[in-house]
């Protein structure tokens, strides 16, 4: 078994997101000691956002001249795309960044996201071909978006969910830690539930 871990959190040995993804990691490899381990630290190894060089890689134009930068980053993507295409189990530490995701984990999502690749356009509609894997997002926020009258303002657990689904995956779950603003008391019992959570969600469908 592949497991394909990204980490997006600019927060480093501080993320709680990083913890997580880690702790969710380490639960799968205890359960596949066989397992190998993608690594892709985001922020350590940003990706360029897209441009229109970079996206024409994805749909080749016979004859364009392509200069030495632009085929290092159409070989990022392919790289990219591989990884996911190769691995079982995807592993996410995504923290919420004004309603969202971070923009490293979105340039990620926009070099995998690929028509012919990770989906492809039919009669009726987009089709996702990436099927058959997991997706585990450990997914943290400053205050509550799961209930309550901020869920409106979440714009990044659902967006993830339609990303992934919209390739294929419909296996995906989420460790959620939330009110990491809230001070100290919440925010640690915030994490012990999370933490508590990985044991459960890590066995629930085995690979």
């Amino acid at each position: 078994m592949q497991i394909l871990h990204i980490d997006s959190s600019i927060l480093t040995d501080a993320s709680a997101s990083r913890a997580l993804s880690a702790s969710v990691v380490q639960r799968l490899q205890a359960e596949h000691p066989a397992s190998r381990v993608i690594y892709r630290d985001l922020v350590a190894e940003a990706i360029p956002h897209l441009d229109g060089a970079i996206a024409a890689g994805f749909r080749p134009v016979p004859g364009s001249p392509v200069s030495q930068d632009v085929s290092a980053e159409h070989a990022r993507s392919e790289a990219l795309v591989a990884e996911l295409l190769a691995s079982d189990v995807i592993v996410v530490g995504a923290p919420m960044y004004n309603f969202s995701v971070a923009s490293q984990l979105k340039a990620w999502i926009d070099r995998v996201v690929q028509p012919g690749r990770t989906f492809q356009y039919t009669a009726t509609g987009p089709v996702g071909l990436t099927q058959g894997k997991r997706v585990i997002v450990a997914s943290t926020r400053g205050g509550a978006y799961s209930s309550g009258p901020a869920m409106g303002m979440d714009f990044q657990e659902d967006y993830l969910r339609t990303v992934f689904n919209f390739i294929g995956i419909t296996q995906i779950e989420f460790v959620r830690a939330e009110n990491l603003s809230r001070g100290p008391d919440a925010r640690a019992q915030s994490l012990r539930a999370a933490h508590a959570a990985i044991a459960t969600i890590a066995g629930i469908a085995r690979v």
